[in-house]
């Protein structure tokens, strides 16, 4: 039986609703952008109208203006890492929940495969999903820069580096999503958690940029890849990203321990 395929199969569907979505998103949003380049004194005008707290809660700088391509890109990109933060927790939560709420988890362990095999083929096929739905959004937003940036300056190394974030990004979002998937007893609704957990930690680092409290920067991955601070700096930034590859080895290695203790459901 090869769980891998199996897996993938049944996340073809997933791949095609978020594939589509994400990407198409933030190519519509970027669209809009010669309008407002258009006439940036008057929209720039326009936003000083807003409270300085509620554009900080979105991650936007006083360095890039919205009428920059950096600056809006800077809130087109964190509109973005919410849906892909939905999409990686959804996959990382439904790991064992779906078996667990089906009631097939123990037919799928009758079978003459170990849960180490079960374990690392249910992660490839989630990982191979997220890196296609990755790559679309990667070229999506490249090929809308180009179209759309007009006479724009923006550096593209910068860019390349903010694209690259999403990667841990997703993986932060699958590792806690995992855990919670071998932690609670039974999950009714697994778009309720994922949700909860994509938005929850978002309005955690908006609350952060909009009160300067930076404590809440170190438990939220929006804060460890704030597209703002990679398009001024163009580089990750070291102490957030270590604390991001520590929270995902630590969720794996959590998960690996608990699914192989943990008594399941059966029929």
């Amino acid at each position: 039986m090869n769980i891998y395929k199996f897996e993938l199969k049944m996340l073809k569907s997933s791949i095609l609703i978020w594939g589509l979505a994400i990407p198409l998103a933030l190519f519509m949003y970027l669209a809009f952008f010669p309008t407002i380049s258009a006439d940036t004194s008057a929209f720039d005008a326009l936003m000083e109208n807003y409270p300085p707290e509620l554009l900080a809660f979105f991650g936007m700088r006083p360095e890039l203006p919205m009428s920059s391509l950096p600056g809006y890109l800077t809130i087109t990109f964190g509109m973005m890492q919410i849906p892909i933060a939905i999409q990686a927790a959804n996959y990382g939560i439904a790991f064992l929940s779906v078996e667990e709420r089906e009631m097939t988890a123990d037919f799928l362990l009758s079978k003459p495969v170990s849960r180490n095999k079960i374990l690392v083929s249910k992660f490839l096929a989630a990982f191979t999903s997220l890196t296609i739905v990755n790559i679309l959004f990667a070229g999506t937003t490249l090929v809308a820069i180009a179209l759309f940036k007009g006479d724009s300056v923006i550096e593209m190394n910068r860019i390349y580096v903010l694209l690259s974030t999403t990667v841990l990004f997703q993986l932060f979002f699958v590792g806690i999503g995992m855990l919670i998937s071998v932690s609670v007893k039974k999950i009714a609704s697994v778009i309720s958690y994922s949700m909860a957990l994509g938005f929850g930690l978002y309005i955690l680092f908006g609350l952060r940029s909009s009160v300067g409290t930076n404590f809440l920067g170190y438990i939220t991955p929006y804060a460890y890849f704030e597209p703002a601070e990679i398009l001024i700096t163009g580089q990750y930034d070291l102490v957030y990203t270590m604390i991001c590859v520590a929270v995902i080895l630590f969720t794996f290695g959590m998960t690996y321990y608990l699914y192989n203790k943990r008594n399941i459901h059966s029929l």
